[in-house]
């Protein structure tokens, strides 16, 4: 736990360097913007706060049924028909009483009530983490696709470009006798291939730019390159380590495995005595119609008044008592049982992520070496065959080596980083916490609505209306393919 504070600041600076570096007089976007952005604005994510805000409520909800009770009943009646017999019966009468409950003790049922809806609020808590750092990981995912697809569109549009001048030597070279028509079919099937590479490059973009407008609110405009990712693990059994300890949904189950505890201990309370005390008050007035003609003999208005204490000791309830406690047993092992089911789905996530990163980090070495040897082989098969020492089919099976490189490499440095940060969400480290976001006053903090609820007994209390805050997309165009021209290939 000491280890996240410096990570976090880490994290924060490479985020804030990332922006830093990358300023210009034209309108970027950076990961940062992304993350908060949708960090303020995800639907998702704004649901899981107002459900924890819900989950909160709980515990002054078990915590009323220890607390005394207050009620008033009014009563009117007209006695439309008198008893013959009943020489005093009134014709009318007002009662209203007054009655005090002040429980003393329920076997349990409140106490284990209440911390069991404690333990929820608290793996409710655990799971908005949880809620966050997939978010987010979606969110980076998302953006690294646009990445990594607007550089596939413009490797794409440049193969189609030379595709297209190569066809046009072609074409030249065959009208002077120097090549044949074998030649010419050959460039116009690369190049019908590649534009249709082209098309669906274009769509995939498309496709990659609408996920992040459905992520983050607001459209891409100029995605900067993202810093590096600090805080990765040395080996994947350190990395296992932290998760362990960090997990949200590992944490968040334990938790619920505590309060599914507490809920077997409540259930067994319905067994034991319970004792309360009891004050009464009641008014009544006939309006002078009590005794008929001797109405005056009678008082027309009287009050009483009472107090006790009632101890209530259930002998039979038909086995219910029992079922209830047998079924919370079994829901509390099963609780423990998605404890462990949890713990295995974290280290799983933790040694696939950390196998990814480590197996995309290789390959885009690999790719760097490929994409400068296939360079280098394209000049070289250019040069032999403007000598006639190679054919066209050697050129443009060299192109698309060198295509494919650099599409490769692309790939390989999206998926590295979407690997790296799945890896430190799995551990615990990828949340609005680790990104610095206090700094802005923008952490969103579970803690502050439970203790704001928590103590409240006020019957007419109430919140505001409840209004959504996350952002709509429809009044955000419909994406395109379009992207800005580079000076250099992507990937050189």
């Amino acid at each position: 736990m000491q280890s996240r504070a410096p990570q976090k600041r880490m994290f924060r600076l490479a985020m804030l360097a990332g922006a830093a570096a990358i300023a210009s007089p034209a309108q970027a976007d950076t990961l940062r913007e992304a993350l908060v952005g949708a960090y303020q604005t995800n639907p998702t994510l704004q649901a899981a706060r107002a459900n924890q805000r819900a989950t909160d409520e709980n515990v002054p909800i078990q915590r009323a049924s220890g607390l005394p009770g207050v009620s008033a009943t009014a009563t009117h009646i007209e006695f439309l028909k008198r008893s013959a017999n009943s020489f005093t019966a009134p014709e009318r009468n007002l009662s209203v009483g007054v009655d005090l409950g002040v429980p003393i003790y329920s076997g349990g049922a409140v106490k284990n009530a209440v911390r069991a809806a404690k333990q929820r609020v608290t793996a409710g808590q655990a799971n908005l983490r949880g809620t966050e750092s997939a978010i987010f990981s979606f969110v980076v995912a998302a953006y690294m696709d646009v990445i990594r697809n607007e550089a596939i569109v413009g490797l794409s549009t440049n193969q189609v470009e030379v595709l297209s001048v190569n066809l046009q030597a072609t074409e030249d070279r065959f009208e002077i006798g120097d090549l044949t028509r074998t030649d010419i079919a050959q460039s116009q099937s690369r190049l019908a291939v590649a534009q249709s590479d082209l098309r669906s490059a274009q769509a995939n973009l498309i496709l990659a730019r609408e996920n992040y407008i459905q992520l983050v609110g607001e459209a891409p405009d100029n995605l900067q390159p993202p810093p590096p990712l600090p805080g990765l693990p040395d080996n994947v059994a350190a990395a296992i380590d932290i998760a362990l300890e960090n997990n949200p949904d590992l944490i968040a189950a334990k938790e619920r495995a505590d309060a599914a505890r507490f809920d077997a201990k409540a259930a067994g309370a319905s067994r034991m005595p319970t004792v309360s005390l009891f004050a009464g008050g009641d008014y009544s007035d006939f309006y002078g119609t009590l005794g008929g003609p001797t109405s005056a003999q009678f008082a027309q208005t009287e009050t009483t008044a009472n107090a006790g204490v009632q101890i209530s000791i259930p002998i039979f309830q038909g086995g219910r008592p029992a079922a209830l406690k047998r079924q919370a047993q079994a829901r509390s092992t099963a609780a423990l049982e998605q404890v462990i089911e949890a713990e295995r789905d974290v280290i799983a996530q933790v040694r696939a992520s950390y196998s990814s990163w480590q197996a995309a980090n290789a390959i885009i070495e690999s790719s760097l070496s490929a994409v400068s040897a296939a360079e280098l082989s394209l000049e070289g098969v250019r040069a032999e065959n403007s000598i006639g020492n190679r054919t066209i089919l050697d050129v443009l099976n060299a192109e698309q080596e060198l295509l494919s490189a650099r599409v490769q490499l692309v790939t390989a440095r999206r998926n590295a980083y979407v690997a790296g940060f799945t890896l430190l969400a799995a551990m615990g480290k990828a949340e609005a916490r680790d990104l610095g976001l206090e700094d802005e006053g923008l952490l969103y903090d579970p803690t502050l609505n439970y203790e704001r609820v928590k103590g409240r007994i006020w019957d007419w209390d109430s919140d505001p209306e409840p209004v959504a805050v996350s952002t709509r997309t429809v009044d955000i165009p419909a994406s395109n393919a379009e992207i800005q021209t580079v000076e250099s290939q992507p990937g050189n």
